[in-house]
């Protein structure tokens, strides 16, 4: 029966607040009683009971905040009759007043619990989704250490329009996404969605960088254009930045195809080049029109140790206070040593406390190395 009782009391209690703080409204309710008995009957003290179910329900749930209530009750009716003067009109309206206020206290807990209850649904359902989207990257796959990183751009949120993927394939490679859906909400949750299912769906059955672009590119326009009127086609382009990677096991190279987004770094000891292409292709949805010829595929050296780093445009444009953009690229070298979890835990760190915990834009980024097979 008392672990029953201690296990309804722990659970009264709002996550994250200790029920340490509960000595605060006790205290205050001895101190009154005892400063209230002993002092010259003109002084009353009585009415600062009230503040004891008042500070009870800003950290604890309806029934601690309807036993601080009661607490407060009886110590007014316990000073009353210490005093003598229970039946007067004066104790009576004080004892009224604490039952009322208690009672709207634990009204306000009742209807919290209800609305905590209820944010936390649906943030199951998000991370639910968020599980279902944006999976984790494999930690290992053939020589490569992968590791992924996403930061929204509001608070609370799980889902955004950045997005990152890996795929296997049967000619020992490994391909990879990373992308930034034009615009926010629901939209670019929607698109997000959309580009990596097409992904996954084709990622390993494309022989070709090439091909898996056309693919990417025509699923991606055929969605979000396929209910929308002529008049409406030009009136908001849906587009996404991206690139595409394949990393061969048994060569020490990178394939790559650049659509508008912003360039890997390759950080080789203490040295960081950017691996920038000839020439950046259009975004996906809007450049597969022109079939598997538009796209050139960039090769680049990617040995034993090295690190490539993906990222999105929230990352090298996050802007402190003062107006600057987060210095990636030279703080990457510090990291190069790291393994891709850490390398990552400390990029997470890093970027929010240049923006001071507050992002503009969600960021995603994605660290590979390459070890001996």
């Amino acid at each position: 029966m008392a672990l029953r009782v201690w296990r309804v009391f722990r659970h009264s209690w709002r996550p994250g607040h200790a029920p340490a703080l509960v000595v605060i409204p006790l205290g205050l309710i001895i101190a009154v009683c005892v400063v209230d008995v002993l002092a010259p009957p003109r002084v009353h003290l009585g009415p600062l009971l009230v503040a004891a179910p008042a500070i009870t329900v800003a950290f604890a749930g309806a029934r601690v905040t309807a036993l601080m209530g009661a607490l407060a009750v009886a110590a007014q009716v316990l000073i009353g009759v210490l005093r003598e003067n229970l039946a007067s009109g004066n104790i009576q309206a004080q004892i009224t007043a604490l039952v009322v206020v208690s009672a709207v206290c634990v009204g306000i807990c009742v209807v919290r619990g209800r609305r905590e209850r209820q944010l936390h649904r649906v943030r199951s359902v998000a991370e639910a989704a968020q599980s279902v989207l944006l999976r984790p990257l494999p930690a290992r796959t053939g020589p490569l250490r992968i590791s992924g990183l996403y930061i929204p751009a509001e608070e609370e949120a799980d889902l955004g329009g950045d997005l990152y993927a890996a795929a296997r394939t049967d000619h020992r490679s490994t391909r990879l996404l990373i992308g930034d859906v034009r615009g926010s909400g629901l939209a670019a949750i929607n698109n997000a969605a959309l580009l990596l299912g097409a992904f996954r769906a084709a990622a390993h059955r494309q022989a070709t960088l090439p091909r898996l672009a056309v693919h990417l590119d025509a699923a991606f326009r055929w969605d979000a254009s396929q209910w929308r009127s002529l008049s409406e086609e030009d009136a908001d382009e849906d587009f996404a930045t991206a690139i595409l990677l394949d990393i061969p096991d048994d060569e020490p190279v990178v394939h790559l195809i650049n659509c508008g987004h912003p360039p890997p770094l390759l950080v080789r000891g203490s040295r960081v080049t950017p691996l920038t292409p000839d020439a950046s292709h259009l975004p996906i949805g809007l450049g597969g029109a022109f079939g598997m010829a538009a796209y050139d595929v960039q090769t680049f050296p990617f040995e034993v140790g090295d690190l490539l780093l993906l990222y999105t445009d929230g990352v090298i444009e996050a802007r402190n206070a003062g107006g600057l953009f987060y210095p990636f690229s030279e703080r990457a070298p510090a990291w190069a040593k790291d393994d891709p979890d850490e390398l990552l835990r400390a990029l997470h760190d890093d970027l929010l406390a240049h923006v001071h915990g507050h992002l503009d834009d969600d960021a995603a980024a994605v660290a590979i190395r390459r070890m001996a097979l």
